[in-house]
């Protein structure tokens, strides 16, 4: 188990438990009032009943043919932990001959409300404005006498013993089989492998990992080399292996039927799997980030105690955490964002900086930085002239023959290691390209070493992780953050090693390791431009700010009830964009919301389980704020791939970083880098903050601030001492134009190097320009640089507002830092 830690909470750390399966029976009953899905014949209509937290078994009743009214009286068998959350799926189809079965209805049913030995019956009933459909089932729950399962859980998600099933495929010394022409497909529905296949003239040996309580079989049969199967109707041409049955340890030898196999035997072997996890669950700071800390608040400690002119040394727990925001925006943010640091530098407060977090082009510079593991310690020149030479470089370079053959190889190599390979994967190599004109191989554990001593702040960097298909960014995401050390998901408390980060996983289990990936290609996930869908594109380009607060404020709003009838387990209709319509609004609605050509990444939640309370947990109803939150077997465990996307598809910041259990900043120092919209960003933060319930001080602008943003806005809460101090510096070309240092009148001469332009419409800065003159880029970092160190007072008297509060005195009883 996690080990608590004086250095401040570790956030709800794992826990592990002794819990015994159930045996639940489920007896489909009859259907009332059922509508024809063909419109050229009564309803053909059959149920079928999925449990996802029992991989691998699906039932499905009889049809019965022409009715409306169909009686079924069929009993099926789950086994179940009563640990986890078990949402039993039950869908009505219309069966169809010629065209795909329509669905009737469908409901979702949190089997909670069933009490161990009591018979229940209930009635489901369609959504009235679909109809007056009605389900009658049974349910009976029963104890077995199997012994207990040992989970591990963070309260939010259950990882459950694994079994391994190995499988030695031999045949005797005097059969003979015609090489290459038949194979053994073996199945084993629910498990991490699924399927795999045998040659039957070799011996061969392979494993399936599945649940150790799952009630399912391994089957099998023969299939040619044609690919067609032998003897697929008769039980002579199959195989099927109950595996409830099979004793840990013990082999089990058993013939392969069937005439094209003669003498081929399989030898059958069930084991335990390590109870050990790969994958972190709590939802506090790992181990590394806290000693970390530790180390960086005596760096923190020397340089504002210089910065302040304090006259003592500060103790630990008096040391403000400052971490850095900044957003999204191409090259635009790159450049500014490299102004901004170099400020801080010259200012000597880059020292005081715990965390620095970014999104999309920020991230550019973030990566680039952390190859020198000294990089706060020198003066900055080296990576910014590294910035200016190759954004001054045409973008046609990156598109040359030989560059289009090194990617070519680049991704060959990729997809050899075993990754998964896209187009954003070849946007990654032509960033790569364009930004620094070679292949690098930095990768993201690497930045380690910049960590050590506590030399440099924590870099941060964020995704969203969204539905493939069927739903835009709006109507679900989720945070997925990535360090150094760690990455993932920020509402599940679920996290791995970032060497580890595009492997495969099961149940919590390392399955598979794949060379870790340079970080250019995950710079492309952080600035993925190619998720975006249409109904994304659309809301971009039609949706104020006042129609996205209502939009999300209905979105949170309807997260935060209980689903129709879901309270004490009772039935859930599935929600109005998974209703049945025509085959015309399917198509319509997946042309809206497909993202053809987004990343693929494994999920490294794979197989693991909501716990049956996750709902209520903290850190899960922190970042829940969508519908499909209630909604378990929507949620990401059961997708085998992630889709990664840029954060500014909902909000262009990455705040939510900075909210961790652990990390709680006193000063959070905002970058702005919009050409349009210099607050948009931040008050979207405000509103989704104050929504989900987290500390955010309150924005409050005159009509002069929106109308002439300066270069520094303070923000702060003193009703909510939880609230952090913000100073947002917008991109704004105010002062500048006048000085060309903090006090330094510009001459004649000097007026034109004053003259940024940040039009929306001309500016040589939009969003889609990778190409700079090297006077454009040094102006825009001059104006970044210039606009941090005018708001010097600021940025002092800030840094003293937050160290009075860390004063002992000032802090209200029973609060720890």
């Amino acid at each position: 188990m996690e080990s608590l830690s004086s250095e401040g909470p570790p956030g709800h750390p794992h826990q592990e438990e002794a819990a015994a399966c159930c045996q639940l029976t489920v007896r489909v009953l009859e259907a009332r009032r059922l509508r024809t899905t063909d419109l050229l014949s009564e309803a053909d209509p059959y149920v079928t009943l999925q449990l996802p937290t029992a991989p691998g078994m699906t039932f499905r009743t009889n049809t019965v043919t022409n009715s409306s009214h169909p009686v079924w009286n069929e009993s099926f068998h789950f086994l179940i932990q009563s640990q986890v959350k078990n949402v039993l799926e039950l869908s009505v189809y219309d069966e169809n001959v010629i065209t795909k079965d329509g669905i009737c209805f469908k409901v979702f049913y949190d089997i909670s409300e069933v009490l161990p030995g009591q018979l229940l019956r209930k009635t489901f009933s369609q959504v009235p404005r679909w109809g007056q459909e009605e389900l009658d089932v049974e349910f009976l729950l029963e104890k077995t006498s199997d012994p207990p399962e040992n989970l591990i859980t963070n309260n939010v998600l259950v990882a459950r013993e694994l079994s391994r099933l190995d499988v030695f495929v031999d045949r005797a010394e005097n059969s003979t089989v015609a090489a290459g022409q038949d194979e053994l497909e073996l199945v084993l529905k629910g498990s991490y492998e699924d399927t795999q296949t045998s040659a039957l003239d070799t011996a061969s040996f392979f494993s399936f990992h599945y649940l150790a309580a799952q009630c399912t079989e391994l089957s099998g049969h023969l299939k040619s080399s044609r690919g067609d199967r032998c003897n697929p109707a008769t039980p002579a041409g199959r195989l099927s292996v109950p595996l409830r049955p099979l004793a840990l340890g013990e082999k089990v030898t058993l013939d392969v039927p069937g005439a094209n196999a003669p003498g081929v035997r399989l030898q059958l072997k069930a084991d335990s799997c390590p109870k050990e996890l790969a994958v972190r669950l709590g939802c506090g700071l790992c181990a590394e980030e806290r000693a970390f800390l530790r180390r960086r608040r005596r760096v923190a400690a020397a340089a504002l105690k210089q910065a302040l002119q304090l006259d003592r040394d500060l103790r630990e727990d008096e040391v403000p955490v400052v971490g850095i925001v900044a957003e999204g925006g191409g090259a635009r943010a790159m450049t500014a964002f490299y102004g901004h640091l170099l400020a801080l530098k010259k200012l000597g407060l880059l020292d005081c900086v715990t965390y620095l977090s970014g999104i999309s082009g920020s991230t550019w510079t973030m990566a680039h930085l952390y190859w020198d593991p000294e990089w706060s310690q020198k003066d900055l020149e080296g990576p910014v002239g590294h910035a200016r030479e190759h954004l001054a470089k045409s973008q046609l370079t990156a598109f040359s023959p030989e560059r289009l053959a090194s990617y070519r190889r680049e991704l060959e190599l990729r997809a050899k290691q075993g990754h998964p390979t896209t187009i954003v994967d070849l946007w990654a190599l032509v960033l790569e390209s364009k930004l620094h004109g070679q292949v690098t191989d930095y990768k993201l554990s690497g930045q380690r070493a910049a960590l050590e001593r506590g030399q440099n702040p924590l870099p941060l960097y964020l995704s969203l992780n969204v539905k493939e298909n069927h739903l835009d960014t709006l109507d679900f995401k989720e945070w997925v953050e990535f360090s150094p050390y760690e990455v993932g998901f920020l509402k599940y408390g679920a996290f791995i090693p970032s060497e580890l980060f595009g492997s495969e996983f099961f149940m919590g289990r390392l399955m598979r390791r794949l060379p870790e990936s340079r970080i250019c290609f995950l710079e492309a996930i952080w600035s993925n431009i190619f998720s975006l869908n249409l109904l994304d594109t659309w809301y971009d380009l039609t949706c104020s700010g006042e129609d996205w607060k209502q939009c999300l404020q209905d979105k949170i709003q309807n997260a935060e009830k209980q689903p129709a009838g879901s309270s004490g387990g009772a039935s859930q209709a599935e929600g109005s964009w998974l209703q049945p319509g025509t085959a015309l609004a399917q198509a319509f609605r997946g042309f809206l919301t497909r993202r053809p050509l987004h990343q693929r990444s494994a999920n490294f939640l794979r197989g693991l389980q909501m716990h049956r309370d996750y709902r209520a947990h903290e850190a899960f109803s922190t970042w829940a704020d969508c519908q499909l939150d209630a909604t378990p077997s929507q949620l990401t465990p059961q997708q085998p791939q992630l889709c990664l996307v840029d954060s500014g598809y909902f909000i262009n910041n990455s705040y939510p970083a900075m909210f961790r259990p652990g990390r709680q900043p006193d000063l959070i120092l905002s970058f702005n880098y919009s050409l349009d919209s210099p607050f948009q960003a931040l008050q979207q933060m405000e509103l989704y903050c104050r929504a989900q319930g987290l500390p955010f001080p309150r924005l409050e602008l005159s009509p002069e601030d929106q109308r002439q943003p300066g270069e520094c806005h303070l923000f702060s809460d003193p009703a909510c001492p939880q609230a952090p101090v913000l100073l947002h510096f917008p991109l704004v070309n105010a002062s500048f134009r006048d000085f060309s240092a903090p006090g330094v009148q510009r001459s004649p001469e000097e007026l034109e190097a004053g003259r940024v332009d940040l039009s929306p419409a001309t500016s040589p800065y939009a969003l889609f320009n990778m190409t700079y003159k090297e006077a454009d880029f040094d102006r825009l970092l001059s104006l970044s640089d210039y606009n941090v160190r005018n708001s010097q007072a600021t940025i002092l008297q800030a840094l003293r507002t937050v160290l009075k509060r860390r004063a002992p005195e000032a802090r209200p009883s029973g609060v720890q830092t």
